[in-house]
């Protein structure tokens, strides 16, 4: 299995040292707290692609996308952090997506690119609930590269040579 890309469980496993399965991989000496874990997750990933000037901290001068949260991350029990989702997302100055009690000012949902992609089956990110009795419990495999193949405008042999014979190149794997 791949990493996710859903932020939630990246920083349960940082803060728990659990798999999304629960299985603790880490001893307590290794983990982080929930604060330096956030910190890594932002403000180090905008230093890590070399766009810490323009974003991963909130100052003056940096982009200040925001997002309502389904709960609290400081506070929720810890095997609840996976399962937050988004309810508002800001990006720019837009709603790019809303969930209730937000709803209402949601635009119309992207397709789902590639369209043999389990999101299309599954839904987006990891949901206890809904995945009982699924083999995967993260199905979110689509970071960006089919806008970027659709943006370059290419064929499938344009995406093999750009993704490599897997399909990816991505250096998250």
């Amino acid at each position: 299995r791949v990493a996710s890309y859903n932020p939630w469980v990246c920083l349960y496993w940082l803060s728990t040292g659990r798999t999304v399965g629960g299985l603790k991989l880490y001893h307590e000496d290794n983990l982080l707290s929930r604060e330096q874990a956030l910190r890594l997750y932002t403000q180090t990933a905008g230093w890590f692609s070399n766009e810490n000037k323009v974003r991963g901290t909130i100052k003056v001068g940096q982009l200040a996308d925001v997002v309502a949260l389904s709960d609290d991350y400081f506070t929720v029990p810890e095997e609840q952090i996976k399962s937050i989702t988004s309810v508002l997302t800001v990006v720019g100055g837009k709603v790019v997506y809303a969930d209730q009690p937000f709803g209402k000012n949601s635009p119309p949902a992207l397709p789902v690119s590639p369209d043999w992609s389990p999101v299309g089956e599954y839904g987006g990110y990891y949901h206890a609930a809904a995945s009982r009795g699924h083999a995967s419990q993260i199905v979110q495999p689509n970071h960006g590269h089919s806008m970027l193949h659709k943006l370059l405008g290419g064929g499938q042999s344009q995406q093999q040579s750009l993704w490599g014979t897997t399909g990816c190149g991505c250096w998250a794997y």
